[in-house]
């Protein structure tokens, strides 16, 4: 017979020192980069507009396919969408511009909820089959909407009323706002008892379910969160642009930005959505020049770490140094519980 102590010295963990450190920091860059227009040139500031919203993007990506195992190649859908609801309520409803950008949300969320029913019945390469028929099939009604000036696309003429010091206030505090609510909303999703069912619906959906979860209402849950933060991160991108077309808000250029961040960074991992788009960020900066070499180049990297490192470049990172930085699982801390009797064979006596 084993008796086991009632009095134990095991802390849960839920933080590290590098997990501090990181989070520290984070805080400070949401706080530094609305005064970007004060100390930094309008190219840095385009560049912050487009790394906050890949950022954003592969955020929403991972969290679809990562936890929900849903994988989607057809986000581009909400992203057009948020794109276009800014450009109708500033240009034809006459909104503020500035607050339409929140209000964009509506749209994509309102597309997402009929799409995810329309869906819920596909699995694996089947649901992300039917999310690219979906987005093309967006494309194309946009296309032929004479209200949204069919493909000829929409300018956001109102932004002239404003200065541009006023124009790179505005972008900049959008893009701390939307890396706050995409990347600190994903940690703190996933830190929640909620982010235990969509961990243990990522390892297996079919045992989760038998231990309480609700999987179905969980990947619909999912499913809506990322398209509304895709359409955030799309009504951000466009009102820098000021111009939107089908093609460009529907390009599916933007699923494949998502496929490859998360998958070399490192999937169902906040850190490797970041890795991975800072790594493709500052690849197409470097070596852009060089056309579809480099394209082929980090095609190859995907298929590398595909089939060498499947948990990515951060899950690498990590066997040299474990200093995560947005750590969501517990860690027991201390001494295992003393045994009082140990174990005994039959019949014998202490």
């Amino acid at each position: 017979m084993t008796t086991i102590s009632s009095t134990t010295a095991v802390s849960v963990q839920r933080q590290t020192i590098s997990s501090r450190i990181a989070l520290t920091v984070a805080l400070l860059i949401i706080l530094v980069i609305p005064t970007m227009p004060w100390w930094a040139s309008g190219g840095h500031i385009r560049w912050l507009v487009e790394l906050s919203c890949m950022i954003a993007i592969a955020q929403m990506w991972n969290l679809l396919a990562g936890y929900a195992g849903l994988v989607s190649v057809g986000q581009q859908a909400f992203i057009g969408a948020g794109g276009y609801a800014l450009f109708v309520l500033a240009t034809k409803l006459g909104v503020n511009p500035f607050l339409a950008v929140p209000l964009s949300v509506v749209a994509p969320v309102a597309l997402a909820i009929p799409s995810y029913f329309l869906l819920r019945r596909l699995d694996g390469s089947y649901f992300a089959i039917g999310t690219w028929v979906l987005a093309e099939l967006f494309r194309l009604l946009t296309a032929n909407i004479p209200y949204l000036n069919s493909g000829a696309g929409m300018s956001l003429s109102v932004m002239a009323r404003y200065s541009q010091d006023q124009r790179q206030i505005a972008l900049a505090s959008f893009c701390a706002v939307l890396l706050f609510i995409t990347v600190g909303g994903v940690y703190w999703l996933l830190r929640s008892r909620h982010g235990l069912a969509l961990t243990a619906m990522r390892d297996d959906p079919v045992a989760a379910e038998s231990q309480g979860v609700n999987v179905k209402r969980l990947r619909f849950v999912v499913f809506v969160l990322a398209a509304a933060g895709s359409g955030l991160a799309g009504a951000v991108y466009y009102m820098a642009q000021l111009r939107i077309n089908p093609e460009s808000g529907f390009d599916s250029n933007w699923s494949s930005i998502c496929i490859f961040a998360v998958m070399v960074g490192g999937i169902g991992r906040i850190e490797g959505a970041i890795v991975g788009v800072l790594l493709y960020f500052f690849a197409t900066r470097l070596f852009g020049q060089y056309g579809a070499s480099y394209l082929v180049v980090l095609g190859l990297l995907t298929v590398f770490v595909a089939l060498f490192a499947p948990g990515g470049l951060w899950s690498l990172l990590l066997k040299v140094r474990n200093w995560p930085w947005f750590p969501v699982s517990r860690r027991l801390i201390g001494e295992p519980p003393q045994r009082e009797g140990g174990l005994r064979m039959a019949g014998e006596t202490r």
